[in-house]
C-alpha cells in the first residue's frame, strides 16, 4: 500500500463515462468535492469485505481502507476486545498473532483501538470490556466515557460506559471505588488494579494493600517522601490491588488501618447508558455521527489533518463498517474530525466514532488461505506501533478442504508482476482456501491456456505476446491467473539506479523492471538476469520477491553491478562507507535572508549568524535558491559556532514534491565551532534541497554561528544515464509525410496552426482532440481535481466520438505544480483508454527545459523547449505510430 493502487478497468470505465447513481460502498463520491481515482476489493471471509480506494480531493490525496462487516449474521462474524489483558502495548499484528478467537473460530481482521497513555503507563484511556467482563475503566473517575460495544447478539452500538463499583471494609463500611485499571486515577478515592492492567507499568498511586480471595494478603507499606512517587508493578493472577488516589490522606489512612487477613470486598462492573451491557468493548473518543447527522468539530484542538480510526454501525448495529484513513504522507493527507464524520456519514453510518489515529493506525485483513493477516494501510510512522488495545474480528475457521486457489505472483499483484516478456518467465504461487476462505493445504496441478506455459513448479514461460490464463487445479477446487505477454523486451531499468550503503553488512533491494518497444512494463525476475560484480566486495542474492538483496561485505569500497537479460544490459555502480561531500560553503551568505541572520566569520571565510534575543525565540535564514542534496545523502553535516544557550538548530528541507522536511539538530550546550550531524529520515523522498536553516532559542538569549553544509554520502560516483531515442523523432521529410502538421515555438511553412501555449480551449481537428490543461495551480490546490476532471470529460467525449482517433493533452511544464501522484494518474488514465478504446494518446509539454520524445504504455509524450522550433506530423489513424515529430534548435 505504499505504492499507489492500480487503477482497476471498472473504476476507469466509471471515469471515461457520465457518473452513475452511488452504490453505498461509493456513496461518498457523490458529497465530496473529490473524484475516486483507483480502487481494489476483496472478500475477507463470509460476512467480512474489504474496499480499499484512494481519493484526490481539492486539498489533498487520501488513501483509504474500508472493512464492511455484517454483524450477528449468517457468516457468525464477531468483534471481540484486542489486547492488553496483562501484556502491555503490542503491534495490532502481535495481539492478533496471540489472540485466542476460541474453539472452532479465527481472526479475519484487525485494527488499532483506544487513545492511550502514549508516554506514561501505556495503558488505554476509556473503557474495555472482553468476554463479557470489565478489563478497565476510563480515567480519571468513574463517569461514563465513549465506546464501542458488541452485544452477546453481535450487533454493535456507540455509546457511553461508566463504572460501578465498590470497596466494603471490615466493619461494613462501603467506599465508592473510582477507578478499575485506569490508566489515570482519580484525584481521590480508592481504585483496583488487577492482572488485566493493560499497561507497561502502573500509575503513580498513594497507599495500597493486595487483596487475595475477599482478605488482606499484604498490607500497605509506609509511604516515603512526596505523596504519589510510589510506583508499583503489575499484580499476580487473582490478587487484586486497593491503592488510594495520590494525595489522599483520608483514603490512605483507611487503607492504613488494615491488618493481614482483614475482609475486603471490592466489586467493579460496568455500567451501560442506552441499552444492556455489550460482551466487548473499545473506548473511543469524539463522536463523528449521532443518529444520523454528522457532527462538526470545527474549532476543536484534534480537528486537524491527520491519519485516521473510525468505527460505524448502521441503525440497526448490524452492519459495521471500520474506516481507516492515512495520512501526514504525501499519498495521503489524513482527515479532519468534521470531514471524518462527514464520510462516515455519506459511506451510511448512523452512529460513529473516532478511534486513536495519528501513528497508531493500523488495519490488518486476511487474505484467502492465508493464516497470518495483511498490513492493508501505510502507517505514518513506518514500523507499527505498539498500542494498547483494538478490536478483532473473528469468524468460523472453516472445514480446512480445499474449495478453491488464490493464484498470485511471488513479488505482489500490481500490474507489473502480471505481465511478462516473451521468452522469460514468472513465479506463481497458489494457496489453497476453503469455503469459508480459511487455511486449506494442498499442492496443485498446474496448466495454461494462451501465449505460454507453466510448469509442475508453477513458472510461466512467455511464448509469444498475447495472453495467457494460468490455472491451478486439485480435484474441484480450482483458481486462475489472467497474464499478459507484452512484445519483445527492448531494454531494462534498475528500481536504484545507483545503490549506497552506510557500512559493511548493510543491505538494500532493487528490481529490474523491462520495457517494450511501447513502453510497457514488466518485472524481470533474478533467474532471467545474468550478473557480473565483484563478489568479494558484494553479495547479491535472490530476495524471493521478484527482486535482488545486495549486501556490503567490506567497510569501504565502490565497484559496479551489470545486469543483463539477453541483449539489454544496465551498470548500476555501487559504494559502501560514508564520505562527506561538500554540499555549500556559504560563501553567498550574504544572500541568505531572514528574522534574525546576518553575515558572520564562519569555519572558515563566510558563514550566517542567528540572533535569538531571547528564551523561545525563532531565527531562520533562507538561501537565494534552494541547495541540492545528493540523492544518497544519509545526513547533513553543519559546522555550528555555540554559545551554551541551549539554542537548537534546525536543517529545513523540500522533497521531490516540494513537501517540507525538518531535520532538528541537538541543544547547543557547548561553545565554539563544532560539526554536528543532522541524520535524514528515510521517509524522505529525494531529491531533496536545503530551503533554510531555522533555530529556537534556548532557556535564554543566544546566537549561533552556522558554516560548511556538507552532506555523509556511500561514495558511488555519477549513474549512467541510456539514451533512449524514440522513433517518432525523425526527419524533417518524415514529418512532411504525414497528413497534416501543427508547430511548437514558431510557426512552420505547411503548419496547420501554431500551438503557442496551454490556455487554449479544448478543441477537435482532423480527428485529434487537443486537452489544454491549466498547470497553474498545485495539484493539491484545487489544480489537480480540476485537471483530471477535464481529463475524464475529455476521455469519455473522444471515446464517443467515431470521428477522433488521438486525444492529446497540452500542458505547460510545471514540475512544482504538477505533483508525481497526478502525472502518473494522467499516464493511466490514458493508457487504459487507448487499451479500451484502441484510440491513440498523447502528452504534449510546452515550455520543457529541453526536447524530449518517449512513449509509456503506448502513450507518446513529446516535450517542446522555449527555443527552438518543434513541428509535429499527425495521422490519427495511422497503423503504427501517430506523430513524428522534429525540433529544429
Amino acid at each position: 500500500m505504499l505504492s499507489p493502487r492500480p487503477l482497476l478497468p471498472v473504476l476507469l470505465a466509471v471515469l471515461l463515462v457520465a457518473p452513475a447513481a452511488a452504490s453505498p460502498a461509493h456513496a461518498v463520491a457523490a458529497g465530496s468535492d473529490g473524484i475516486e481515482t483507483a480502487r481494489t476489493g476483496r472478500q475477507i471471509a463470509p460476512g467480512v469485505r474489504l474496499e480499499s480506494y484512494d481519493r484526490l480531493e481539492r486539498d489533498r490525496w487520501l488513501r483509504i481502507d474500508e472493512l464492511l462487516v455484517d454483524l450477528g449474521g449468517s457468516g457468525g462474524v464477531r468483534a471481540e476486545y484486542l489486547g492488553g489483558r496483562g501484556r502491555g502495548p503490542a503491534t495490532v499484528a502481535e495481539s492478533a498473532a496471540r489472540h485466542s478467537a476460541g474453539p472452532g473460530r479465527r481472526v479475519v481482521a484487525a485494527v488499532n483501538g483506544d487513545f492511550f497513555d502514549i508516554r506514561g503507563t501505556g495503558a488505554p484511556l476509556g473503557p474495555g470490556l472482553g468476554g463479557g467482563r470489565l478489563l478497565h475503566s476510563a480515567g480519571p473517575g468513574p463517569a461514563a466515557a465513549p465506546a464501542v460495544g458488541f452485544g452477546a447478539d453481535g450487533a454493535g452500538r456507540v455509546l457511553r460506559i461508566a463504572l460501578d463499583g465498590s470497596v466494603t471494609l471490615p466493619g461494613g463500611a462501603v467506599r465508592p471505588l473510582t477507578g478499575y485499571n485506569a490508566a489515570r486515577p482519580a484525584a481521590g478515592g480508592l481504585c483496583a488494579y488487577t492482572a488485566d492492567w493493560p499497561g507497561t507499568r502502573l500509575p503513580a498511586l498513594g497507599a495500597a494493600v493486595e487483596v487475595r480471595g475477599g482478605r488482606v494478603a499484604a498490607a500497605a507499606p509506609p509511604v516515603r517522601g512526596r505523596p504519589g512517587s510510589l510506583r508499583r508493578e503489575r499484580p499476580e493472577p487473582g490478587t487484586t490491588l486497593l491503592a488510594a488516589a495520590a494525595g489522599d490522606s483520608a483514603a490512605a489512612a483507611e487503607l492504613a488501618a488494615l491488618r493481614l487477613g482483614d475482609a475486603v470486598a471490592v466489586a467493579a462492573r460496568a455500567l451501560a447508558g442506552g441499552g444492556p451491557v455489550p460482551v466487548a468493548a473499545v473506548g473511543g473518543r469524539e463522536a463523528l455521527v449521532v443518529a444520523g447527522v454528522p457532527q462538526d468539530h470545527d474549532g476543536e484542538p484534534n480537528n486537524t489533518a491527520a491519519p485516521r480510526t473510525a468505527v460505524g454501525f448502521s441503525r440497526d448495529g448490524r452492519r459495521l463498517r471500520i474506516l481507516v484513513v492515512d495520512g501526514r504522507q504525501r499519498d495521503s493527507g489524513g482527515l479532519t474530525l468534521t470531514a471524518l464524520g462527514a464520510m462516515m456519514h455519506r459511506l451510511g453510518s448512523y452512529e460513529a466514532l473516532n478511534l486513536d489515529g495519528g501513528g497508531s493506525t493500523t488495519l490488518l485483513a486476511g487474505l484467502s488461505g492465508a493464516s497470518v493477516l495483511a498490513l492493508e494501510n501505510s502507517p505514518s510512522d513506518g514500523p507499527l506501533r505498539p498500542v494498547a488495545n483494538g478490536i478483532a474480528l473473528t469468524a468460523p475457521a472453516g472445514s480446512g478442504r480445499i474449495a478453491g486457489f488464490r493464484v498470485e505472483p511471488v513479488g505482489g499483484t500490481a500490474e507489473e508482476f502480471t505481465r511478462v516478456f516473451p521468452g522469460l518467465g514468472r513465479t506463481l504461487t497458489a494457496t489453497g482456501y476453503d469455503a469459508l476462505l480459511g487455511p486449506a493445504p494442498g499442492a496443485p496441478v498446474w496448466s495454461a491456456q494462451g501465449a505460454g506455459t507453466v510448469g509442475p513448479g508453477g513458472v510461466f514461460r512467455a511464448l509469444r505476446p498475447g495472453r495467457a490464463m494460468a490455472h491451478a487445479r486439485r480435484a474441484t477446487a480450482h483458481g486462475a491467473l489472467l497474464l499478459t505477454v507484452l512484445g519483445p523486451l527492448t531494454r531494462i531499468r534498475p528500481t536504484r539506479s545507483r545503490i549506497g550503503l552506510a557500512q559493511q553488512g548493510e543491505k538494500t533491494g532493487f528490481r529490474l523492471t523491462g520495457y517494450d518497444a511501447q513502453g510497457a512494463a514488466a518485472v524481470v525476475e533474478p533467474r532471467d538476469v545474468a550478473l557480473e560484480f565483484d563478489r568479494s566486495r558484494w553479495s547479491v542474492t535472490d530476495d524471493g520477491l521478484g527482486g535482488f538483496t545486495v549486501t556490503a561485505l567490506v567497510p569501504q569500497a565502490t565497484g559496479h553491478l551489470r545486469a543483463a537479460v539477453g541483449a539489454a544490459t544496465v551498470e548500476i555502480p555501487l559504494g559502501v562507507g560514508l564520505v562527506t561531500l561538500p554540499v555549500s560553503d556559504l560563501a553567498d551568505a550574504g544572500e541568505w535572508t531572514g528574522p534574525g541572520a546576518s553575515v558572520t566569520e564562519g569555519h572558515p571565510g563566510a558563514g550566517l549568524a542567528l540572533e535569538l534575543p531571547r528564551a523561545g525565540a525563532q531565527g531562520g535564514a533562507a538561501p537565494p535558491r534552494p541547495v541540492p542534496v545528493p540523492e544518497l545523502a544519509r545526513a547533513l553535516t553543519l559546522w555550528v559556532d555555540g554559545d551554551g544557550s541551549g539554542a537548537r538548530p534546525t536543517v529545513e528541507l523540500a522533497d521531490a514534491d516540494g513537501a517540507a522536511v525538518k531535520v532538528p539538530g541537538p541543544a547547543v550546550d557547548w561553545t565554539g565551532w563544532r560539526e554536528v550531524a543532522f541524520p535524514l529520515p528515510a521517509t524522505a523522498q529525494p531529491p531533496l534541497a536545503v530551503t533554510r536553516f531555522s533555530a529556537v532559542g534556548g532557556t535564554g538569549p543566544g546566537r549561533l554561528g552556522l558554516d560548511t553544509l556538507g552532506a555523509r554520502t556511500p561514495p558511488t560516483g555519477p549513474a549512467a544515464v541510456p539514451v533512449v531515442r524514440d522513433p517518432i523523432v525523425t526527419t524533417e521529410a518524415g514529418v512532411r509525410a504525414r497528413p497534416w502538421r501543427f508547430a511548437v515555438g514558431a510557426d512552420a511553412p505547411g503548419a496547420d496552426f501554431l500551438l503557442t501555449g496551454a490556455g487554449r480551449p479544448g478543441f477537435v481537428h482532423r480527428g485529434v482532440r487537443f486537452l489544454s490543461l491549466d498547470t497553474a495551480e498545485p495539484t493539491v490546490a484545487g489544480g489537480g481535481l480540476s485537471r483530471i476532471r477535464a481529463l475524464r470529460e475529455a476521455l469519455a467525449a473522444a471515446a464517443r466520438e467515431p470521428a477522433t482517433g488521438a486525444l492529446a493533452v497540452v500542458r505547460t511544464y510545471a514540475p512544482a505544480a504538477v505533483d508525481r501522484k497526478e502525472s502518473a494518474l494522467t499516464d493511466r488514465l490514458l493508457a487504459e483508454f487507448r487499451r479500451t478504446t484502441g484510440k491513440r494518446a498523447a502528452v504534449l509539454t510546452l515550455a520543457a527545459p529541453e526536447f524530449a520524445a518517449a512513449r509509456s504504455e503506448g502513450v507518446l509524450s513529446v516535450a517542446a523547449p522555449r527555443t527552438g522550433r518543434t513541428v509535429v506530423g499527425v495521422d490519427a489513424f495511422a497503423r503504427g505510430d501517430w506523430l513524428a515529430v522534429r525540433h529544429t534548435p
